[in-house]
């Protein structure tokens, strides 16, 4: 445990301040559905790009990346890659398209032509699913973070990250999401640029000297420059490249930023900025890693009697702000850590809460349900959200979660991502087609994840996989795929028939934005 860190403290708390100040703010602006789902649709490109940026680089990119750079050294990029290929995919074929056809979720683009109640049901499952899974591995992950730096006990700090996402969701809904998610990205890419510049001034400018060093004190010496540390098997690297790319495309509270914006254009402009940025960041944790192997693991102070770092792999960033600006800049990053944390959570949170209130609620149960009913029950998820975040928290306490992140990619590339893509591309799906290879696509990346090496050997505690490889997505996403396209080539029926011949209209509309209105006019 690290003694407790009074900067960390000061920041945190002004950023909380901050930030509740502007939920305030934001409340007095949020009356509408549009408002509270798509902050009426009034964010700019930039100003979207940012956030979409805060709200993507979370505390796992953060720390866990650099944690895997100081480890493993060159693998660590295969991680910091595939976060950031997965965006070109989403500038070049949805982002125009999904702000044309949608009003708040990525529900309302693959609902379009299908049936409604059963896309959207599908959609709300798997939307939901991804939730809950990420939301876990941010609240273990929160409490960790702060039992280790601020001092407090871990029950207490994931019950304040509960409190505080739950303030800003319930009362500011996505204007105050955004602006929280828009403050996090401006002080973790200035805070990682610092650190990036201190390590590379500490080694004249010079990455080869720099990679030279590091290569020098660490324990596997030149093998961290070399690729296979991480992932022997080619086809565990390939299904974990499937699984970031196409998770990433498939992720609900990534897709319902698309609908903050004006128009297609925004839209656009908003990826475009979220993707130089995000590529940036990720330069920056492998600087911060390597960084990392030459200041921190040759100092004493940040390490245990055992020789290993204090806090774990994970720490290392936290540790090298703390050796390259003294205990002022390790409050700094400590508080930011945290902020990420709360910028992710809140993005989360409103994503499920919106799967419920205007996918489930408004489109399934009660069609018709006016404004104020679909924005009442939305905050009431976001409540019922908030406690269930907090209570598994505090169940998976001492649980391995890291299978939880890749699960969520993997249900959001299976589920999500397949009936998405082909809804807005492809003329011959049809609802049948869509929920047969959705469903199995979702079971598929569950099942397999359970009966894989993380699950059934390490938390179940049996001798053997019954599924050799860690990472499902390019199986499931298979199943889905050949699924949808079977079953939706030999659907022979009126509906699915009906369902071909909108595709056109649906076409114009995603082309041209004609019909498509701003969400501040709904």
């Amino acid at each position: 445990m690290m003694a407790l860190n009074w900067p960390a403290i000061v920041m945190f708390l002004v950023f909380v301040v901050m930030t509740l100040a502007i939920t305030w703010f934001s409340s007095r602006r949020t009356r509408t559905a549009a408002d509270f789902y798509a902050a009426g649709g009034g964010i700019s490109g930039f100003q979207n790009g940012l956030a979409i940026a805060g709200d993507y680089m979370s505390a796992a990119s953060f720390l866990g990346i650099s944690g895997l750079v100081y480890l493993s050294g060159f693998d660590g990029l295969i991680y910091a890659i595939g976060f950031l290929v997965g965006w070109p995919l989403i500038l070049f074929l949805i982002a125009e398209r999904l702000r044309n056809l949608g009003r708040f979720t990525f529900a309302d683009v693959a609902s379009y032509r299908l049936g409604q109640r059963q896309i959207r049901t599908l959609a709300a499952v798997g939307s939901l699913c991804v939730v809950l899974l990420y939301l876990i591995a941010q609240m273990v992950g929160s409490g960790k973070l702060i039992q280790l730096l601020f001092g407090l006990p871990y029950h207490y700090a994931v019950l304040l990250v509960g409190l505080l996402m739950v303030l800003y969701v319930t009362f500011g809904g996505m204007l105050a999401t955004t602006w929280v998610q828009i403050i996090k990205a401006v002080l973790l890419l200035s805070g990682a640029s610092f650190m990036a510049f201190m390590v590379l001034l500490a080694v004249g400018f010079d990455l080869g000297e720099l990679f030279r060093r590091a290569t020098e004190v660490h324990p596997r010496g030149l093998e961290i420059m070399a690729p296979g540390g991480l992932l022997q098997e080619p086809l565990s690297a390939i299904s974990l490249a499937v699984a970031l790319v196409f998770g990433t495309a498939g992720l609900p509270h990534i897709l319902m930023r698309f609908f903050t914006v004006a128009d297609a254009k925004d839209a656009r402009t908003s990826v475009f900025y979220a993707t130089g940025l995000i590529g940036y960041f990720y330069i920056l944790t492998f600087i911060i890693g390597f960084g990392a192997i030459v200041l921190v693991s040759t100092d004493g102070r940040f390490l245990s009697a055992a020789g290993e770092l204090i806090g774990g792999d994970n720490m290392a960033a936290v540790h090298l702000a703390e050796a390259v600006g003294g205990s002022a800049f390790l409050g700094f990053i400590s508080a930011v850590a945290f902020a990420t944390i709360l910028a992710v959570v809140s993005g989360l949170t409103l994503a499920g809460a919106s799967a419920v209130s205007h996918d489930l609620y408004a489109n399934v149960f009660r069609p018709g349900a006016s404004d104020a009913d679909e924005v009442r029950v939305s905050r009431i998820t976001t409540l019922g959200l908030g406690v269930l975040a907090v209570v598994l928290g505090i169940v998976f306490e001492h649980q391995n979660i890291a299978f939880m992140v890749g699960l969520a990619f993997a249900i959001a590339a299976s589920a999500n991502f397949p009936v998405l893509f082909l809804s807005m591309y492809w003329r011959r799906l049809t609802t049948r087609g869509a929920m047969i290879g959705g469903w199995l696509g979702l079971l598929t990346a569950v099942v397999l994840v359970i009966c894989g090496p993380v699950v059934w050997v390490e938390v179940l505690g049996n001798t053997e996989a019954l599924f050799p490889y860690k990472y499902p997505a390019l199986f499931s996403i298979t199943v889905a795929f050949i699924a949808i396209g079977y079953f939706s080539l030999s659907d022979r029926s009126e509906q699915g028939e009906h369902e071909r011949q909108q595709f056109d209209q649906q076409l114009v509309r995603s082309q041209t934005g004609l019909g498509a209105s701003t969400a501040s006019r709904h």
